[in-house]
């Protein structure tokens, strides 16, 4: 009984891709950074099954006897954002990157939306998370309206205090702004950012929620399915995906969380793919520039990652990779264009395999495909002969 357990470490890049520079991105590297500013740092569990091995990794130590193979990807996608990035993950490859909104979005879209909510709406600024509540969160309260915003990423975001806008009309509102964001205006995401809390004190809470647009083909996930085997979904990738190809779904609150759901999945025997997001190394301590929590939660699951190895069954295959960078000690607080590792491991894989550089993420989902015995083409091309 085949499966596969692939855990997305959200943003945790290792440095620059070739095509940096037209993303405004020499220099990053989300890893290697976090190595050489954080006060404490190391990764002893990943880095034995070959973290430190990877072709241009940098901030540890190479294992002599590394227990996996490993890899590094680069994203052939145009673009840096978590829908792109699992996309490609899943086998999808975008020859255009998502519609994105520098200087806010314009008045054909804002002026529709504030239509069909009946109500005006604040900011429609880039900005951080964090600082456009602190920023409006006092004017949102007062006058009862939503704030709107965006990033260097393909989003529109919906920020309202919990206590102002209830739950349910907050992910209605994003509804609506889903059914408008398409065609030339297609966004990635849509995205509901509830807070709560007093003015000076405003917090996100961890009710947020995507809409993304549904693949616009076929992934690896829609293979599985297809095939009568099981996808389980970890985190927010059942968002990410629209729901399609998926069977089963469950959403975390933290990182830890995701760790304890994809344990709880391991546990259940079934055919198919556990497919993880761990999304608190971007969210929260990425797009914050939050240096030292993001080498802690990665600390954090570092310490973690030998209960999953305890739980994988004889042939269960183990692929730890993610979607694109987040230097949190890059200039701005955006996304970053970079390589990112991949770390498999399994009773029939070789230790110590170096697999290179390999042209595109979505090898990982042509390796998964073949692994589970499903002749079905996406863009990648597997690995899994050089694996065993």
């Amino acid at each position: 009984m085949k499966r596969v357990v692939l855990v997305v470490l959200d943003s945790v890049g290792m440095g620059e891709l070739p095509d940096a520079d037209k993303y405004g991105d020499i220099g990053a590297n989300t890893l290697g950074n976090i190595a050489k500013q954080a006060t404490s740092f190391a990764l002893p569990n990943l880095g034995k099954i070959g973290l430190w091995n990877i072709d241009g990794i940098k901030g540890g130590v190479p294992c002599n006897e590394p227990q996996g193979s490993f890899a590094r990807l680069m994203e052939k996608s145009a673009g840096k954002d978590t829908t792109t990035g699992h996309w490609e993950i899943s086998g999808l490859r975008l020859s255009k990157p998502f519609p994105v909104y520098p200087h806010g979005f314009p008045p054909n879209i804002l002026d529709l939306f504030e239509r069909k909510i009946g109500t005006k709406t604040i900011g429609n600024i880039p900005a951080s998370g964090t600082e456009i509540i602190k920023k409006l969160g006092e004017e949102h309260v007062k006058t009862g309206y939503p704030i709107i915003y965006t990033s260097a990423d393909s989003v529109f975001q919906i920020a309202a205090h919990e206590g102002v806008i209830l739950i349910d009309k907050l992910y209605e509102m994003c509804n609506i702004a889903r059914e408008i964001l398409v065609g030339e205006n297609a966004v990635g995401r849509v995205i509901a950012r509830p807070f709560e809390g007093e003015v000076g004190a405003y917090k996100r809470t961890n009710r947020r929620r995507d809409f993304s647009l549904k693949p616009f083909g076929k992934t690896m996930l829609d293979h599985i399915k297809e095939a009568n085997l099981l996808v389980k979904a970890v985190g927010k990738i059942e968002d990410i995906f629209g729901g399609q190809g998926i069977t089963h779904a469950v959403h975390t609150h933290g990182n830890m969380d995701g760790v304890d759901k994809t344990l709880g999945y391991l546990k259940d025997d079934f055919e198919g793919l556990i497919f993880t997001n761990l999304v608190d190394f971007d969210m929260v301590y990425g797009h914050r520039n939050d240096v030292e929590g993001y080498a802690k939660a990665l600390m954090e699951f570092d310490a973690r990652l030998p209960e999953i190895l305890a739980e994988l069954k004889p042939e269960d295959l183990l692929m730890i990779t993610a979607d694109h960078g987040c230097d949190p000690t890059f200039s701005g607080t955006d996304h970053t264009r970079e390589y990112v590792p991949l770390l498999i491991v399994g009773n029939g894989v070789k230790k110590g395999l170096n697999l290179g550089t390999r042209e595109t993420y979505a090898d990982i989902a042509g390796t998964i495909l073949e692994y589970l015995g499903i002749q079905k083409s996406v863009d990648g091309e597997s690995f899994l002969t050089l694996l065993s």
